[in-house]
């Protein structure tokens, strides 16, 4: 140690120190309790005096070697290109990498980009939202495509203030594709059966009496019509609602709505007539299900996850991050990035013991 905590000390104050230890030496005191008291080891006192004089330390002189895994500056220069690019820029870099493991190329980890983004100022939030809030609260499990959906309505603005459009959708839980959506002016139970209708049929969806397919939504009035219930029962489709008076219980519905009226490209200022709503609504869709790539299903796409097109994608990713780092092994202090997906969805958090007991009850 080169003294208090391994901190290098001036020649300087070497002198002090060792004339203090000398004096109280000469007085009586012994050497490693007058070291302790400087803060320093009886072995440091014994290396500076060495040969009867004071040894200047050398270790600020000696020329260090850089670390193995640095990057070169070529590299550095290249992460900074590409999150700068038009493809890439107003993308974070946990969906960068990815977007470049499927096009067979690894620059970086996630980590990396990161901590260069923030030394070059570059990593600014690129949304207008707040960080998300965790939510607790026990729920339904979905562990395939088509075996949960949850529904709801926004209201989207219109161009004359205090008009609006209401956007009915639904999500399917598994893998966050909107199987089905509609625009109207209004909101009525007649648009809620012509909406779960069409869903079900693009999905191919038949009444199953063991298993049906559960629908989750608020408590709205729309959602509870007689009309559109009684529509439920004849598709053999199971109702599931909201608990009262909790605010959080539809959150991928709602998480999608607010991934809608946050995108860049969203009209703030409203929409001119029901025909545009639907227009750049129906290109959302379009983003959201083909290209988005979603933070919860470990960056794929919905489309990708909902017909099983997520198992050869991660293969892909893995094989690029085994290339990257038999390339350069000095670079990784352990395994490569998990590439793997969720085994099952919960609408809200759940324990492992409570969701391991749920499947068990359902598959028995």
């Amino acid at each position: 140690m080169g003294g208090p905590r391994g901190r290098l000390i001036s020649n300087s104050d070497r002198i002090k120190a060792v004339k203090l230890i000398n004096d109280a030496r000469e007085n009586g005191a012994r050497l490693k309790p007058a070291c302790r008291e400087l803060g320093i080891s009886s072995r440091t006192y014994q290396r500076w005096t060495k040969n009867g004089g004071i040894k200047k330390d050398q270790r600020p002189l000696i020329k260090r070697k850089p670390p193995k895994n640095r990057l070169t500056k070529s590299e550095r220069e290249k992460i900074i290109k590409v999150a700068n690019s038009k493809e890439y820029a107003d993308l974070p870099p946990s969906k960068i990498v990815p977007k470049l493991a499927d096009k067979g190329k690894y620059i970086a980890s996630e980590s990396t980009f990161y901590r260069i983004l923030a030394e070059e100022k570059l990593n600014t939030h690129r949304s207008k939202s707040k960080e998300p809030v965790k939510r607790k609260i026990p729920t339904h499990i979905a562990t395939a495509p088509n075996q949960v959906w949850t529904w709801d309505i926004t209201w989207l603005n219109a161009f004359i203030k205090g008009n609006f459009f209401k956007l009915y959708l639904i999500v399917d839980m598994f893998s966050r594709l909107i199987v089905a959506h509609e625009v109207w002016e209004t909101e009525n139970a007649e648009y809620s059966k012509r909406l779960i209708r069409k869903a079900t049929l693009s999905q191919g969806i038949a009444a199953k009496k063991n298993k049906p397919l559960v629908l989750h939504s608020d408590n709205g009035s729309p959602m509870k019509a007689a009309t559109f219930m009684a529509t439920l029962e004849k598709l053999g489709v199971q109702s599931l609602f909201s608990r009262p008076r909790v605010s959080n219980d539809n959150p991928y519905s709602e998480s999608l709505f607010k991934t809608m009226k946050y995108r860049p490209v969203y009209p703030s200022k409203g929409f001119k007539n029901l025909t545009e709503a639907r227009e750049w609504t129906s290109k959302f869709v379009h983003w959201y299900n083909h290209e988005h790539l979603h933070s919860g299903i470990n960056f794929i796409t919905p489309y990708q996850r909902h017909y099983g097109l997520d198992i050869n994608i991660m293969k892909k990713r893995i094989e690029t991050y085994k290339k990257a780092k038999a390339a350069h092994p000095e670079r990784w202090s352990g395994k490569i990035r998990d590439w793997s997906l969720p085994e099952y969805v919960t609408l809200n958090p759940m324990d492992e013991d409570k969701v391991e007991k749920y499947l068990n009850q359902q598959s028995s």
